[in-house]
């Protein structure tokens, strides 16, 4: 299991007093500093101080930064707590970490690949599926429909493809 978890993304500044937009990958924004201090994959630690919701992000002022300038520079970095911090799932619950590196399978148990990422374009969650075959990567919606079983203790996923995914998938679409 991954020792970091990716809470959210700094988007750009908020106004002239420090404050950032993050897309936060959190249940709720306001639980994005509720964990302790966040930090960038090069350690560089972040206390939240405030969080309070804007329209599609959370606006969060961070511990020493006080101006536009030190916000702007901080564009783009991730935001990761690590896991140990962030309380333990429920059954049939789980971080969309856990989900990266499980073997995804067909319904009839053929293996289709591993599972690489968990996108958000905007319209909704979207698994991405490394092929065994080496054609590159497949995206899908991550839904109950498309993923109907997710088991982390077997390591695997149940991938039921649309029919046009499953004939890409084996190779007979031109």
């Amino acid at each position: 299991m991954p020792t970091d978890i990716l809470l959210g993304v700094v988007i750009g500044a908020q106004g002239l007093k420090g404050e950032v937009k993050v897309k936060t990958f959190t249940e709720t924004p306001e639980k994005l500093g509720a964990h302790g201090p966040l930090h960038t994959r090069n350690g560089r630690k972040f206390t939240v101080t405030g969080v309070r919701q804007g329209k599609g992000t959370a606006i969060v002022q961070f511990e020493g930064v006080a101006s536009r300038d030190a916000a702007e520079a901080l564009t783009g970095i991730e935001l990761f707590v690590s896991r140990e911090r962030l309380p333990e799932t429920e059954a049939h619950e789980f971080y969309h970490a856990d989900l990266i590196g499980l073997r995804a399978e067909d319904t009839e148990g053929r293996s289709i690949g591993k599972v690489t990422a968990i996108h958000n374009f905007g319209a909704g969650d979207v698994i991405e599926v490394e092929r065994d075959d080496g054609q590159g990567e497949v995206l899908m919606p991550f839904t109950r429909e498309i993923v109907p079983t997710i088991d982390i203790a077997a390591g695997r996923v149940v991938i039921a493809a649309p029919e046009e995914v499953e004939a890409e998938t084996k190779g007979s679409v031109e």
